[in-house]
């Protein structure tokens, strides 16, 4: 029972934090999302590919989640994008005061949209809001078909699923309508893009939806 109550003291900070963030988010108008996957999912290259169609429309900076190294931070700043990297030292997760503290790094006052990287993982993540306007999943058709139901909290925590690497699906186990169906058992209401950061098939949808919910 004790370590149940440690776990909700925790979460419960968390969420305070986490209501702070989204509080001052709203107040300059920054569109945030909370990238998820597993590792290798393709968040970093789906950001390259997002930065190339709307860099010159809208300022968008990122905070880069990884348990180590600044690589993927590396990649996103060729593009002269903003970005801070948070290094977890382990941490299989961000939490609400990483972010925090690494956008007062940032000028939000000249942000339209805000890209949070979370670290490579399908679970924890799911349970820790950082103050985001929403949670993007991306999962890779070289995952399969039957990730949504092995971890459906973090399909029904999001609001958005990306669907990478379309191009492979004549190469791998992976059947797209039955990774639809299975996402949608699990969240109705998700928001699914088909793309390909290799083709860049779907990447054109997807920009035009941050478009029209840029705020």
């Amino acid at each position: 029972m004790s370590v149940i109550t440690i776990e909700r003291k925790v979460l419960e900070k968390n969420e305070q934090i986490a209501a702070r963030n989204r509080q001052i988010f709203q107040e300059h108008g920054i569109f945030v999302l909370n990238l998820v996957s597993s590792p290798g999912a393709g968040k970093t290259s789906i950001l390259e590919k997002t930065f190339q169609e709307l860099r010159d429309e809208l300022n968008i900076a990122v905070v880069e989640g990884d348990v180590q190294t600044d690589l993927d931070a590396q990649r996103v700043a060729r593009y002269g994008v903003p970005v801070i990297q948070i290094v977890t030292s382990g941490g299989c997760h961000l939490e609400a005061t990483l972010v925090q503290d690494a956008v007062g790094n940032l000028d939000l006052k000249e942000l339209d949209i805000l890209f949070i990287e979370n670290v490579g993982n399908l679970v924890c993540p799911a349970n820790y809001d950082l103050g985001e306007a929403l949670k993007v999943v991306v999962l890779s058709t070289t995952e399969g078909d039957d990730k949504p139901l092995k971890y459906p909290a973090m399909f029904l925590n999001s609001s958005v699923l990306l669907i990478n690497k379309t191009d492979l699906i004549p190469y791998v186990n992976c059947d797209l309508n039955r990774l639809r169906n299975n996402a949608l058992q699990i969240n109705p209401s998700l928001r699914i893009f088909e793309i390909s950061c290799f083709t860049g098939a779907g990447i054109p949808e997807w920009c035009n939806w941050l478009r029209k919910k840029e705020v």
